[in-house]
């Protein structure tokens, strides 16, 4: 007889707040999951790790993991670093490891943000409405090196700009690829919206979350004519819950498919072409269960930044092409040596890129 054990693989974040707020989650998802125990760990900084979660599920005798990514998108994290982890845990116990798809582009997930930017819309109107139509909506994602986990973003902009009715909506991202959060909204500026909403489409708060709404507290104050309104992130939202409950189910039901037809890994995506059958394997063992003792972890540490982290720290000589762009790494300073090579970002010199944030490096 086998016996089933559930794991939630989380991506682990030097920010305490983010991590407390995953772990929230993982003690809230075991109440739709009766039927089998529940673990979950952190790929990098934060503890428990992966491997402690799975030593737990294991100690409560369970020999069969269904694991699933705490992620929004596939991109290297869902897609190398987590079934790394995984495949080397199977092969050492000897135990049935398999994989559910990240929370993708869900109706659910879809309805759990467009309640988020409902709520931010009803706040502003009470101090005086502005019609969808005069209203712009500005969707955040994270930005990755993967033009399908980046497409996935504004998928999701599309759903929420036609299913909800605004004038218009924009896709930026806090990171690694462009538009960056603040080349965005400048550009957004320009549409002559009365009412612009920035909704980061991030389940956790940190670093990034930060980085947004001050950047959008910039943007806002180079343009006074405009009511920029900030949105919540997703969180712990009951939808959510639901999809990540459905991910470990229709693992048992064969309903386990990424979008392989347009991974960078398996086919000739445009631009892309020299990663197709990449070797998969984990960037992540270097800072692994490090959480805020990592360097460069806060702001105040930073001689770069002030309020919060720009992601300028990036742009050090040799490391502007690093495709990683960890912002919630930040090194601020810090430069951490990798063992292995990453593939260029292809457009890692795009202006409204990572390269945008040259004009806030601080003179000293």
């Amino acid at each position: 007889m086998t016996k089933i054990g559930v794991m939630i693989c989380g991506h682990g974040s030097r920010s305490q707040a983010a991590v407390d707020e995953f772990s929230v989650l993982a003690e809230k998802l075991p109440a739709l999951l009766p039927d089998w125990p529940v673990e979950y760990g952190y790929l990098e900084f934060a503890n428990p790790v992966i491997r402690v979660g799975l030593d737990k599920l294991r100690a409560q005798g369970c020999d069969h993991i269904l694991a699933v990514p705490g992620m929004l998108f596939a991109a290297m994290h869902a897609k190398n670093d987590i079934p790394t982890v995984l495949n080397s845990y199977a092969a050492e116990h000897g135990i049935t490891v398999q994989y559910a798809r990240e929370l993708g582009v869900d109706p659910r997930m879809i309805r759990a943000a467009a309640e988020r930017i409902e709520a931010a819309l009803a706040t502003a109107d009470a101090k005086g409405p502005v019609s969808r139509h005069e209203t712009c909506l500005v969707v955040i994602g994270r930005g990755a090196s993967d033009p399908d986990a980046n497409s996935n973003v504004s998928k999701i902009a599309r759903m929420l700009w036609e299913g909800m009715g605004f004038g218009w909506a924009e896709v930026g991202y806090s990171g690694v690829t462009f538009p960056l959060v603040e080349p965005c909204l400048e550009h957004v500026a320009k549409l002559g919206y009365k009412r612009v909403v920035v909704f980061p489409y991030f389940l956790f708060t940190g670093i990034l979350i930060d980085r947004i709404y001050g950047y959008t507290d910039l943007v806002a104050e180079a343009h006074p004519e405009i009511e920029f309104v900030k949105a919540g992130y997703l969180n712990d939202h009951p939808q959510v819950l639901e999809t990540f409950a459905e991910r470990v189910t229709e693992i048992l039901e064969g309903q386990n498919a990424m979008n392989c037809a347009m991974c960078k890994y398996r086919a000739q995506v445009l631009g892309f072409e020299a990663e197709v059958g990449a070797a998969q394997e984990s960037h992540h063992h270097h800072v692994e269960g490090q959480g805020a003792s990592a360097p460069g972890s806060n702001v105040e540490d930073c001689v770069l930044c002030d309020t919060f982290c720009t992601g300028v720290c990036r742009l050090d000589a040799g490391h502007h092409h690093h495709h990683h762009d960890h912002d919630h790494h930040h090194d601020h300073g810090h430069q951490h040596h990798h063992d292995h090579a990453h593939p260029e970002y292809p457009h890692a010199d795009h202006p409204l890129g990572p390269e945008s944030v040259r004009k806030h490096i601080k003179s000293h």
